[in-house]
Formats: structure tokens, C-alpha cells, sequence
């Protein structure tokens, strides 16, 4: 079908804002707080929302089944790219990138595969991570540094690459099965982008503690998809969405708050 301009148009505002946002949190707030946060629902539901807007809320809510083990795939990319990209610089970016992609390719291929659920495909991306937060369990936490702004070579790239992706995915998902779209909807839209900025500004440390706490965040995209899964179909997409947004955000500020009381129960032991 074709597409309307002002689709195209709100694709790319979208794309643009939230990238650019998740870059200011990491410079001015923290890398760790910008970690979890892209584990948020941001990439997977402009992704989601155009597949339903374009094709059908039942082809969007198939796709969703699939993103819910997809994230497994998003998980390998963030580990290819921390093996990758250890050097600072573009030939960091470049093999971090290359590493991430083919590690996203490699489990994509197996995911597709398989016949999931919602709750095969769910425990399957609990399962990927327990397993990425342990060996990540070492990598240090490097706070990014103030920058003072953006120049307009950055916010070129950030919008190309966000751009590029979402439009990639969801007009791909105009000829592939539920089963690839679901899990290409997986893919860390917001995430990359973000990264490849950070590495190429800040160096490869901070951007490694971006990776290390996204796989908390995963938690509500899981969430995310999975209400999605249940409500396009039945509810259309604005509730759908909002009601998807409403789950993720419950599950992160209870995520957070229980961090935060671990935290402090672990302080007065470590001090003592």
C-alpha cells in the first residue's frame, strides 16, 4: 500500500526526537540511567505502531508474538558490539558495528525459526538476560562528560541512522512474514543510533555502560510487547499503544525502585 507523506513525516520526527533526547540524559544525567532507558519502549513502538498503521493491527499484534523473543537478538548486537568495539574512534564504531550486526543476524536467523508464543517467547528473552547481566557483570560504570551541546554534524548522523531504521524496518515489514517483522521490530532503533554517537564523542568506556544496563531496561519492552500483543487486534492501536506505554513505565519505576532499595541495603555492609 502506499504510504502517506505525513506518515513518513511523523516516522521521522520520532525517530529524530527520541535519539536525541536519549543523547542529552547520557551527557547530563548518566550513562547508566541512558542504559536503562533505552531499554524503554521507544524504537520497538514507532516500529510496532507504523507496521499496524501501514498494513494491519492483526499483522502488528502477530509481529509483537515475534519481538517478544526478538529482543534476544537485540541483546547478542549490544554484546557483539561491546567485544567489537573496545578502541575508540571510527575503527572501533566500524568493528563494533560489524560485530553487533553479525551477532544480531546470526540468532535472528535462529529465532525466525521457531514457533514461539508469548510465553516461550518471553521466558526465551528472560533466559538471554540473566545470562548477558552476568557476563557483563564486570564492566565498569564510566560516567559520560558534559559536551555542551550538540554540533550539527552529530544531529545529522543521529537522524540518518534512526531514520534510516525505522523506515528500513517497517517498509521491509511490507514483504516479509509476522514472524521476521516481529523480530526486526526488536531491533535497538534508538539504541544504535545513540550508541554510535556516544562511542564516536565520548569513547568506547561510557558506551560500554550503556551496554551493560540495557539489559536491565529489557524488562519493559518485554512488557511493552506483550500488552501490545494482546491489544491491537481487540483494541486498536492508540489504546493499544497507551496501554502498552502504561505497563512499561509501571514496570520500570518498580524496576528502579528496587535497585535504588538494593543499593541501599548493600551500602551500610560495604561501609562496615
Amino acid at each position: 500500500m502506499d504510504v502517506p507523506l505525513t506518515w513518513q513525516l511523523a516516522k521521522l520526527a520520532v525517530s529524530i526526537g527520541v535519539v536525541l533526547g536519549l543523547s542529552m540524559i547520557a551527557e547530563r544525567v548518566s550513562t547508566r540511567v541512558a542504559g536503562l532507558l533505552s531499554g524503554y519502549p521507544l524504537g520497538t513502538a514507532i516500529a510496532l505502531f507504523f507496521i499496524g498503521l501501514e498494513l494491519s493491527p492483526v499483522f502488528a499484534a502477530e509481529s509483537a508474538v515475534h519481538t517478544l523473543a526478538g529482543f534476544t537478538a537485540t541483546l547478542a548486537l549490544g554484546g557483539g558490539y561491546l567485544l567489537g568495539g573496545r578502541r575508540d574512534g571510527l575503527a572501533g564504531i566500524a568493528l563494533g558495528t560489524l560485530t553487533g550486526l553479525a551477532c544480531w543476524l546470526a540468532t535472528s536467523l535462529v529465532l525466525t525459526r521457531i514457533d514461539f508464543d508469548r510465553v516461550t517467547g518471553t521466558l526465551t528473552t528472560l533466559a538471554a538476560i540473566a545470562v548477558f547481566t552476568w557476563l557483563y557483570r564486570r564492566v565498569p560504570d564510566i560516567k559520560a562528560s558534559p559536551k555542551g551541546g550538540f554540533s550539527w554534524p552529530a544531529l545529522a548522523l543521529r537522524a540518518g541512522l534512526a531514520a534510516g531504521i525505522i523506515f528500513l524496518i517497517t517498509g521491509l515489514a511490507h514483504v516479509v512474514p509476522s514472524a521476521w517483522a516481529g523480530v526486526m521490530a526488536a531491533f535497538p532503533v534508538t539504541m544504535y543510533p545513540f550508541l554510535v554517537i556516544l562511542h564516536l564523542t565520548q569513547g568506547a568506556a561510557p558506551t560500554a555502560t550503556v551496554i551493560k544496563h540495557y539489559p536491565a531496561g529489557l524488562g519493559s519492552l518485554l512488557w511493552y510487547a506483550l500488552v501490545v500483543s494482546l491489544t491491537y487486534d481487540s483494541l486498536g492501536l492508540w489504546p493499544g499503544t497507551l496501554l502498552g506505554f502504561a505497563a512499561a513505565t509501571l514496570w520500570l519505576l518498580g524496576w528502579t525502585r528496587l535497585q535504588r532499595w538494593w543499593r541501599e541495603r548493600r551500602t551500610p555492609s560495604a561501609r562496615g
